[in-house]
């Protein structure tokens, strides 16, 4: 008989849930945006998240299992993401979780949202792949870790300040683009000149595995209104200005992002990295990480573009926790905050 595993997630702006089999298998992977919600602050408002994933959450679960062909009978148990992220999010999904666990009477299996971005890599392998370097770039991290195995992560590196995919929302702020800003400036970047700015790369020749991204933000804040005090008005944001400082903030992101796996990879000595979070799907950042794979002769697995951006799929991890006894009981809470 064909066991299932239900996979929620509501860690951020995005409900979701996923049915997944014991073979890895993702029946259905259900997300419902929160997108056009917080598109007119610029960036994810917690109470109005909380309150969507509220209203959400019950539909988008009936979704997943209906979309498997299951019935909640049928689980073997229930994977919820109950750390980083938002207090009253990851509340409402971990209370579904709860409350599904303790009717049917099955494990209930804490995830961890961040590692789990770097399992969405084993997933689309389809084998195991580990150990690795991993690393996880998104809106709210950047993280390195060595990956000894598909559960057992070591963070060795963080952001000291913005993560990656911050920077790129806060970047297309500045130059005017709709939120969310990485797929926007990734896109007006495809015209651009990547060298037409020179732009700071914090720490990237220092024997450090951090990353700071604020100074990059502020740097093309000057570029865009002029420094303060300054007497020179900036010239005039033509769309060809705007592609090349679109392009060369992305460079500029990307040659840190790259440094720093190359130096966790000579630290680690491991010849594989694995490649998770909604930057992940940056065709740009792809491009770069797979060059830089091949000259180096190591393995590369990315995350499928549909595992990338925040989903329950990746909660597939759950069966390898589960596998290792690693469930919790009824009064399991959640960890909100990022993980720097």
């Amino acid at each position: 008989m064909p066991e299932y595993l239900l996979a929620i997630e509501s860690s951020c702006d995005e409900t979701a849930a996923a049915v997944i089999t014991r073979d890895l298998t993702v029946l259905s992977n259900v997300v419902a945006s929160q997108a056009e919600l917080h598109e007119r602050f610029g960036g994810v408002v917690p109470e109005i998240a909380s309150r969507a994933h509220v209203e959400r959450i019950l539909p988008v679960i009936d979704e997943a299992l209906t979309t498997a062909g299951i019935t909640p009978a049928d689980l073997k148990a229930i994977a919820v993401v109950t750390e980083p992220g938002l207090v009253g999010s990851l509340l409402v999904g971990l209370t579904a979780a709860k409350t599904l666990a303790m009717v049917l009477d099955i494990p209930l299996v804490p995830v961890n949202h961040v590692e789990a971005h770097l399992y969405a890599c084993r997933l689309g392998a389809g084998r195991d792949i580990f150990p690795a370097v991993g690393l996880v770039v998104s809106g709210g991290h950047t993280n390195l870790y060595d990956c000894q195995s598909a559960v057992d992560y070591r963070m060795i590196g963080a952001t000291i300040d913005d993560a990656a995919g911050e920077a790129f929302d806060k970047a297309a702020a500045i130059l005017g683009l709709p939120y969310p800003g990485g797929p926007n400036v990734e896109r007006t970047a495809r015209t651009g000149n990547e060298t037409a700015y020179r732009l700071p790369r914090t720490f990237l020749k220092e024997d450090r595995l951090e990353f700071s991204f604020s100074g990059l933000k502020t740097a093309l804040l000057y570029e865009v209104q002029g420094q303060p005090g300054a007497h020179r008005t900036p010239p005039a944001m033509t769309p060809q200005r705007l592609a090349d400082l679109c392009a060369s903030f992305q460079a500029a992101v990307v040659d840190v992002l790259i440094a720093k796996l190359e130096l966790a990879l000579t630290r680690t000595r491991h010849r594989a990295i694995c490649l998770g979070g909604g930057v992940a799907a940056n065709g740009y950042f792809r491009d770069r990480v797979e060059a830089m794979a091949r000259r180096r002769k190591v393995e590369l697995f990315i995350s499928p573009r549909e595992f990338c951006t925040d989903n329950a799929g990746m909660g597939a991890v759950g069966w390898e926790l589960l596998d290792r006894g690693r469930t919790a009981e009824l009064d399991v809470d959640v960890k909100p905050g990022l993980i720097r």
